[in-house]
């Protein structure tokens, strides 16, 4: 097996600022592709994020130092078995050779990866939210204005502008659903709970909370806050992989599963189906990330409640073409490759 890899810098349309970390208009992934002794070439991508320690360079050292031989598409479970083994591997250099391990077995199979993994894709059906960064009250204005054919939005919080954005986003959109993430923000219990309970008294078309303390949080005050929220909270900073799901169904509603935190395409179906076996409702997010990762995304959609797979909708430069979000509506009709991830470039 060859293995090539490569940083990708990603341009935003817009900075992009969080509650647990501050603004920036550049993003860097790494790209991998993988070819067998058959010439059959494969895409997997790494979003490497400092919140966990991870960096494109240090994913990118890592991957050139990977011995690929005993990689395999047609075994992609002991591929796998393998790389759990390596001391240190980060999450996101798992998640690019993992993605593109099962790009090429599908690839082989002559199937896209969704029918590969048994799901299917319904056409049409799953949409994705669309994100509004934390910013200034007039520019929050302009950015859901300019998110006007989407119809789901998904707002930062964790600042002390909140309720003015808030007001801001309602003066252009004042009936679209509204997604409330807090990126661990709002520091205390009590702090979470007023500052939900004030979002439900101003208004009546949000569905979730996400995050909205801090990842290393006590599971007594989680639990504290779940049994009195008034809307339904998602953990996200908090929730990584399936071994992670038993204590995260005590103390949320929900979780936001991204494949760059499970470590690919594998452990975030398994992550999913233990997640919806124990009651939890389920997301699939993203990162700043290009159409490569986004429409690995979308293979797993069917096992999703909610999607805020928009990554390649904030940046400028996407250099490959997958699945598509006209109007936040998901669709691999129009994707040149109809096997594996179903990604080209561009």
């Amino acid at each position: 097996m060859k293995l090539t890899a490569r940083t990708c810098e990603l341009h935003l349309a817009n900075p992009w600022k969080i509650a647990s970390s501050r603004g920036s208009g550049i993003h860097h992934t790494v790209i991998v592709e993988l070819t067998d002794a058959d010439g059959v070439p494969a895409l997997g991508e790494a979003a490497p994020s400092s919140l966990y320690g991870e960096s494109a360079d240090g994913v990118l050292q890592f991957l050139q130092q990977l011995d690929a031989a005993h990689l395999s598409f047609a075994d992609v479970p002991g591929a796998m078995a393998r790389l759990e083994a390596i001391p240190g591997i980060p999450f996101a250099a798992k998640c690019a050779l993992n993605l593109a391990l099962c790009d090429g077995a599908a690839r082989r199979a002559g199937q896209p990866l969704h029918d590969f993994l048994g799901l299917g894709f319904r056409e049409h059906h799953h949409v994705t939210s669309f994100s509004i960064g934390i910013d200034a009250p007039d520019i929050i204005r302009k950015k859901v204005l300019d998110a006007d054919p989407y119809p789901v939005i998904k707002l930062k919080v964790g600042d002390p502008r909140d309720r003015e954005n808030f007001a801001a986003l309602r003066s252009v959109a004042p009936g679209k659903p509204v997604r409330v993430d807090a990126n661990e923000g709002w520091k205390t219990k009590e702090e979470a709970l007023r500052m939900i309970e004030w979002l439900v008294a101003t208004d009546r078309k949000i569905q979730f909370i996400e995050q909205p303390m801090p990842r290393d949080t006590a599971d007594r005050d989680l639990i504290w806050l779940k049994t009195r929220s008034p809307l339904a909270i998602f953990a996200d900073e908090s929730c990584h992989t399936v071994k992670d799901i038993p204590r995260r169904a005590e103390c949320f509603h929900g979780v936001n599963v991204k494949l760059v935190k499970t470590g690919g395409v594998s452990m975030a179906f398994e992550t999913l189906r233990a997640a919806r076996r124990a009651g939890l409702k389920t997301m699939i997010g993203c990162m700043i990330e290009t159409s490569v990762l986004i429409s690995a995304a979308a293979h797993l959609a069917e096992l999703a409640d909610y999607l805020d797979i928009d990554g390649n909708l904030l940046i400028t430069n996407d250099p490959y073409a997958g699945v598509t979000a006209e109007k936040g509506i998901l669709s691999f009709a129009t994707a040149k490759e109809k096997r594996g991830l179903q990604v080209s470039p561009r």
